[in-house]
């Protein structure tokens, strides 16, 4: 299929591959917006219906609203690229994490500056993911280490470190206490948030994990690797029941797969996974079996960074080149990703 799919020519509206893979190339019908950010986006989240919240090499993190494309709130106070945002969805309380080593928090009907500044990790921080009750924040950083701070006093409460832990990403294990890690060594680690300390450790993948996502029902969390070629540049699934072993891969990309999320039952009816990856390219797929329903090319987009759920039938990519994109899933004869808008 990745052989089949580096040929489409860039003239074609559409193109079937091998399996019946549709593979939809972005037009220019769709509307645009001024850009939140006036360099690569890195990262972006969802935290209220109609609101979201980017990062970007700008140093700024910007609340939109993804449904018009109006950037609302504009937040400066970082000195480096913004790697990671995120937030407890419904919540007041944003959070930025860069590569001057800072995380900070935001307050989105608050004052326009740092409503916390969290202190302590001497890399790049790379991952960032919010306990439920929003009452503790848990980081991440090329320094090897996982963090663990009161989110009022934005004192350190805890720290691990772990000999080559280089962290990409961090998530929350949805109505427990426990969050999942992926990093550079290739190991995907289970935290309890209780004592940080690992829980487990999946069985180590042959490539870098850049991302990681859970499940609604808390019962599957699924991950991505870098590579190149067709190398690599998968997505795993693991059942967090038994963790003894992958329960399947979708493959397809051609490039690092840098984002996958779990899709909710909606439009479609199905279980759904979708990806984002360096090749410009969005894929959906089916979670139980790994087929691969559909294929969004983004022309010009460069690197797909970062990948956000913004409702049952929506999806959010934020781009290197071309700023946020803002996807709709439909069903027509089968799951089909349009692009709506940029912004």
């Amino acid at each position: 299929m990745g052989k089949l799919q580096s040929k489409v020519k860039r003239n074609s509206s559409k193109y079937r591959a091998e399996g019946h893979v549709e593979v939809n190339y972005s037009g220019q019908n769709i509307q645009q917006h001024i850009p939140a950010h006036n360099d690569a986006v890195t990262s972006v989240a969802v935290f209220k219906s109609d609101l979201c919240v980017s990062g970007g090499k700008d140093k700024t993190v910007v609340v939109s609203n993804w449904k018009t494309g109006a950037a609302l709130k504009r937040f400066l106070g970082h000195e480096k690229e913004v790697t990671k945002v995120a937030s407890v969805f419904g919540s007041n309380r944003l959070f930025s994490a860069s590569r001057d080593k800072m995380v900070i928090m935001w307050e989105v009907q608050g004052k326009s500056g740092p409503a916390q500044t969290f202190l302590g990790h001497h890399l790049v921080v790379t991952g960032l993911t919010v306990s439920p009750d929003s009452s503790q924040l848990f980081t991440g950083s090329r320094d090897n280490t996982i963090c663990k701070w009161d989110i009022e006093t934005g004192q350190c409460l805890q720290e691990a470190a772990i000999s080559r832990n280089l962290v990409t990403h961090m998530c929350w294990v949805s109505n427990d206490s426990y969050f999942i890690q992926t990093s550079e060594d290739k190991i995907i680690r289970m935290w309890d948030s209780r004592d940080l300390q690992v829980a487990h450790t999946f069985p180590i993948k042959q490539y870098i994990q850049m991302h990681c996502d859970i499940s609604q029902d808390g019962r599957y969390c699924i991950t991505c690797s870098n590579g190149f070629g067709g190398q690599g540049c998968e997505a795993t699934l693991w059942d967090l029941r038994q963790t003894r072993d992958r329960v399947l891969e979708y493959k397809g990309h051609m490039q690092t797969t840098a984002a996958c999320v779990f899709l909710p039952n909606g439009v479609s009816g199905a279980s759904l996974v979708a990806t984002s990856s360096h090749d410009c390219m969005v894929k959906l797929w089916n979670q139980h079996t790994g087929g691969c329903l559909n294929t969004l090319f983004l022309d010009g987009s460069g690197p797909l960074a970062s990948l956000a759920v913004s409702d049952k039938s929506s999806l959010l990519c934020a781009s290197f080149n071309t700023g946020i994109h803002s996807l709709r899933l439909e069903n027509g004869k089968g799951p089909e990703l349009r692009h709506m808008a940029k912004f």
